[in-house]
């Protein structure tokens, strides 16, 4: 494929990109890095969980994206006594000309943008309902393997794990979302703008500006993007070194990591940076690409041990120390 082409699809993703955040922009005030995860996400194909206390605004983004997107949206509140069958869907008894027979009915986990709220609440009987769902694109039912309509895309959000009458999410699980995006506290500044919108009878909505077939379209852009041999051996060392025991192993895991991130991690670095070149008007992947899309790929795949948990270091702070460790090149 000729560069010019590229350079001229890669603008129309800039574009594209730029009214999906504007449209945001009209209803979710600040939360700037949020959204650019969660729109990362999105084009990469993968799925995204984001982490807060209650009122920040996490349910109302993935409402507003939905707005934004011509996709079928569907909503799920995760609660203790949800059923798998609840979100999956199940095969029902219907009257037909042959007598009655089993029909599936699906679940509101059959949409293009499912929004999966509070998954900390339910259990994990039906947490692995969903996320089987997410690796696989698919569910079966009484033998049978339903398609789910791509694109498709999970938004879950869950409560710190803290909080009492909560069901956290295993490592192994954890690691089918792309990102984990931890919600930060709104400012004085942005509380006074949404106080103004709010509180004045406002009811400001995003326009649709793309459909599945647009994102789809993106989403093959996005893997062509280029990444030199040095830049994926940058992304394969960050890796390595979140392990405790190897010979790329940073000091700060040997200490703190009980187990580092998979492959899967390497993957989500790569992908996620593809999607940050270009936005930046760059058709291959560099260094601070990586960088700049690490902490949301990785914060979630490692897991600490006993140490790190006494000494109330969460894994930001870890794997902060780990990319110090590791130099843009070897040797």
């Amino acid at each position: 494929m000729s560069t010019e082409p590229l350079a001229q699809r890669a603008e129309q993703f800039r574009e594209e990109y730029r009214k999906i955040k504007e449209e945001i922009g009209k209803v979710i005030v600040g939360q700037h890095e949020i959204v650019d995860g969660v729109l990362t996400c999105l084009f990469v194909g993968g799925h995204a969980l984001l982490e807060g206390v209650p009122g920040l605004g996490k349910t109302l983004l993935v409402r507003t994206l939905s707005q934004a997107l011509d996709l079928h949206f569907s909503r799920i509140q995760f609660t203790p006594d949800l059923m798998p069958s609840d979100i999956i869907g199940t095969n029902v008894v219907m009257e037909s000309d042959r007598g009655r027979v089993f029909q599936f009915q699906p679940g509101p986990l059959f949409a293009q943008i499912v929004l999966a709220d509070e998954i900390n609440r339910a259990t994990p009987k039906t947490q692995s309902a969903l996320l089987e769902a997410m690796q696989e694109q698919s569910v079966t039912v009484g033998g049978t393997v339903h398609r789910l309509e791509k694109p498709f895309f999970v938004m879950a959000t869950q409560n710190p794990i803290e909080q009492e009458g909560t069901y956290p999410l295993p490592e192994a699980q954890l690691d089918r979302f792309l990102f984990k995006l931890v919600v930060p506290f709104s400012t004085k500044e942005e509380i006074s703008t949404i106080l103004d919108r709010t509180t004045r009878g406002e009811n400001p909505t995003a326009a649709k500006v793309m459909d599945g077939q647009a994102i789809r379209q993106w989403q093959t852009l996005v893997r062509e993007v280029l990444v030199a041999p040095a830049v994926q051996d940058y992304a394969i060392r960050l890796i390595l070194a979140t392990h405790p025991v190897g010979d790329y192993s940073a000091p700060a895991a040997k200490q703190y990591i009980r187990c580092g991130a998979s492959p899967r991690g390497a993957q989500t670095l790569i992908l996620a940076a593809k999607v940050r070149a270009l936005l930046e008007g760059r058709y291959n992947v560099s260094f601070s690409d990586l960088q700049r899309v690490y902490f949301p790929a990785l914060r979630h795949r490692v897991l600490l041990n006993f140490e790190a948990q006494a000494e109330g270091i969460d894994s930001d702070r870890i794997l902060q120390q780990v990319q110090q460790h590791v130099p843009e090149k070897e040797g």
